[in-house]
Formats: structure tokens, sequence, C-alpha cells
């Protein structure tokens, strides 16, 4: 069997509402998530805004940095490098990891990095700001909560920032910190802030962004990155620190129950007498022992799409549990004997639980990341979570310009780095939610057939 090396591509789009007001999205401390949750957030800009120094800041002055990590980037002394140990550091090497992309002097993959604080755990991703790494962006931003959008005090808006903008749009990242950086550079003025974010309110009322907070920085001098900077005295909100540690994200686990099969372990495997498990991760909701569930039956028809059981029992690394979550791997026992393969997924029969629809024609927005174009009934692999089925682009509906989102209407072909909308047609029927109801169940990629390449991600509309 093929092994299909997708997970790093595994992206996903979608659309949001616009808020302004950021006072709608502070936590409430008297919440039931855990205090100690995992905020992924993606930071974007234009070249030399200072996305790379912004996070080494971030890394470096809450203290997330290891010795030997400082070691490895120490340089020679510069007044405009920052102090460690009597060394001087150049913070933006604390993301770039490939030599060869310090040579360049620009970030050209995804870096990403872990840290955490008393009140959350974080996971950053850092993009190129380049047109041509589109996808690098999308990659990065998959799976993310918040995306922080750079802007140079000194230049105010650019292309750059409204292109990622619109990507942050379009994949349905609900929240967006915009870092207007350098106020160094212009002396902590007050009426440059104000205008930016006039201008930028602007422009984001075009968009379908739900929730929006500005904060002035000198990702260099370290103002506003970890504690309120003294050197702003007319800024009264938050640090950029104290702004991921208190915004509030819907956790999986409150959305409707999902459960692909990954795989099953019976006796006739290697297992115990009478022993047939289905492993995987549950990817949004809650499932108990005794829940009444459905299981897709992709080869139904309108009347048969699901069959009916209930749940005997749920592992977690050998032990049996009352109840198991997003995004826990499980094993999952059943009460009835029911025909399950890889790929069916496990809903929970409850009223309050709406149905995945079943379907074998769909139109989705799709990011290209192949080098060889996209055309009009092109035939791929399909990968909806553990399932994979044949498929064909029936037809390119429009192409979206990243930079203003016009749609281009009937494009001749898509190619790499590009958005578009298409109709796809699948040779079995997808069990499936629209993305913009449920991330997890409504993405997928697809798969050249010759190369087994990763060619184009994307989402069900």
């Amino acid at each position: 069997m093929r092994q299909w090396k997708t997970e790093r591509w595994q992206v996903i789009f979608s659309l949001s509402f616009v808020d302004l007001n950021p006072k709608s999205e502070i936590r409430n401390p008297k919440s039931e998530i855990n205090n100690m949750d995992i905020l992924r957030f993606i930071a974007a800009g234009s070249v030399d805004d200072g996305k790379s120094t912004l996070i080494g800041r971030l890394l470096y002055d809450s203290k997330s940095v290891l010795m030997d990590q400082l070691e490895s980037i120490s340089k020679p002394r510069n007044p405009k490098l920052n102090s460690a140990n009597g060394e001087e550091i150049n913070l933006a090497f604390l993301t770039d990891g490939l030599r060869a992309e310090r040579e360049q002097g620009i970030t050209i993959d995804v870096a990403y990095k872990y840290f955490s604080t008393p009140k959350r755990k974080f996971i950053i991703a850092d993009t190129p700001g380049h047109f041509e790494f589109t996808r690098n962006m999308v990659t990065g931003a998959s799976n993310s909560d918040l995306a922080i959008i750079l802007i140079d005090a000194r230049h105010g808006m650019s292309e750059q920032t409204k292109r990622h903008s619109i990507i942050a749009s379009i994949l349905n990242i609900p929240h967006l910190v915009i870092c207007i950086n350098k106020m160094d550079l212009v002396n902590y003025s007050e009426k440059v802030f104000s205008d930016i974010v006039e201008d930028y309110k602007k422009f984001a009322s075009k968009l379908n962004i739900k929730f929006i907070y500005f904060i002035p920085i000198s990702a260099l001098l370290g103002d506003n990155i970890v504690e309120r900077s003294f050197r702003i005295q007319w800024y009264s909100g938050r640090s950029l620190l104290e702004h991921l540690e208190e915004v509030c994200v819907e956790p999986a686990h409150h959305l409707d129950s999902r459960f692909p099969v990954q795989w099953i372990i019976s006796s006739h495997n290697g297992g115990p007498d009478n022993y047939t498990g289905y492993t995987g991760k549950i990817i949004s909701g809650v499932f108990k022992k005794g829940d009444k569930i459905l299981i897709s039956n992709p080869f139904g028809t309108n009347g048969d799409s699901f069959k009916s059981s209930s749940i005997k029992s749920i592992e977690i690394f050998g032990s049996e549990v009352e109840e198991a979550f997003a995004p826990m791997s499980v094993v999952m026992h059943l009460h009835e004997k029911v025909d399950i393969h890889r790929g069916d997924l496990f809903v929970k029969a409850s009223g309050e639980e709406s149905l995945p629809v079943v379907n074998n024609n769909f139109e989705a927005i799709i990011c290209w990341m192949d080098a060889k174009p996209l055309r009009q009934n092109n035939n791929y692999l399909l990968q909806h979570n553990s399932r994979i089925v044949e498929c064909r682009v029936e037809k390119i509906v429009h192409k979206i310009d990243v930079n203003t989102l016009d749609e281009l209407i009937n494009p001749d072909q898509i190619n790499l780095n590009d958005i578009c909308r298409v109709r796809v047609q699948t040779a079995s029927s997808l069990i499936y939610d629209p993305y913009p109801k449920n991330k997890a169940n409504g993405n997928f990629i697809l798969i050249d057939k010759e190369s087994n390449t990763t060619a184009g991600a994307g989402m069900i509309c």
C-alpha cells in the first residue's frame, strides 16, 4: 500500500463576519475552557516588517529560549541587536531555522515554535511574505485560531497587508491582531498609529473578519510585546502577549461529534478473541460510553446513508474511559455488529446534533500547490480525513484575486499558489460538513495520481 505524505498540506478555507469591537473577544474568567488550552497562531507581513524579530522577541522576553539556542545565534556586537549574557543576538534567527534562509536574508518556509505561559500554551507559525509563497501561508494558517499581521509604521498599509488579510478571511481565521511595528522609528506617534488604524478599518469592512485588535509595538525594542510599554503612554490596551493569553477561541469539542475510523483492530489481525476495536482521532465533539451513534455508509442511497449502533466502551492507551473528546485518539467498541471500513464516520445520534451531508458532487475553494496546473476535467485522488476516493474537477468556477478579492470567471487553468472555486465529483459519496460549520470535517486534499504529490488543498462549501 502506498503511503500518502499529505499531513503537511491538510489545509482549509472559509469565511467569517466583521466585528471591530475587541471587547467582545475577551475571555470570561469563569469560562469552562482549560486555562492551559492551546492557541495556534500565524504571523504574516511584508518583507522586512519584522515578523521573525517579533516572534523572537516574544520567545525571548517570555523566557522561552534555551541557552544553547541563544549561543547558536550569537552575533558580533551591533547596537541594533539585543544583549544576552554580554553577547549580542539577532532575535529573527530564533525562527529562521534554515541556514540557506539566513544567508538569503528572507524566510522562505514555515517555521514553527512552541512556548507556554502559566495561562496558555502556544504554537506559532512564521510564514513568508512573498506572493510566490502563498501556499506556505495557507499551510501555516491551516489550523490557526488567530493571525498576527504586521504593518511598518513608516509606510502604512501595503499590498501584502491587504493580501494577507484577504487570505486570513478566506481561511476563516476568526481573530486578527494588527501589530503596527517600528513605532520607535516614528517617535511613538499616536497620530501615525491612529491613521493606520482608520485606514485598516475601512479596508477590513469589506472582508469577513470577526474580531480585530490593534497594538502599537516595537519588536526590536520590546515595546508592548510581553509588557506594556512605558514609552507609549497614550495606548491603554493590552500588550501582545496579554492579548494572546486572553483571546477566546471555540474548542473543537463544542462542535458536532465526528469520529473517522482510521484502523480496525480485531482477533483476525492480532487482537484477542472476540476483540473488535475502531481506532482513530475524534476530530470534533464528545463521545461517551453508551452513546447511540450513526455510522456512515458511503455506498448507500439517501434512505440508508447511515447505520445505527451504540458505544460499548472507549479506550485511551489501553485504559477504559467514560468519555473522550476532540482531539483525543481513541479505540471505540460497539455493542452491535456493523459492517465498518476504514474511512467510515461515527456521528453521535442526538436530536441536538445535525447530520453531516452525504454527496458525491459539491463545490469547494482550493489553494493550488502543484507546479502542474489544474485544468477542467482533471482527475485526482481526494483524501477526506482517513478516506481516499477518486474524483474529477468538473468545472473551475472562478479564480480569486488574493489582492482584491475579485473573481475571474471560467479561467482556463489554475497555477501554483492560485486560489479558486471549483465543482468536484467523487466516485463514491463523501460524508462531510460544510467547512464554515466544521473545519475538521470540511477539508480535503487532492493527490496527483501519477506523482503521488499533494496537488491542492481546500474546503467544501
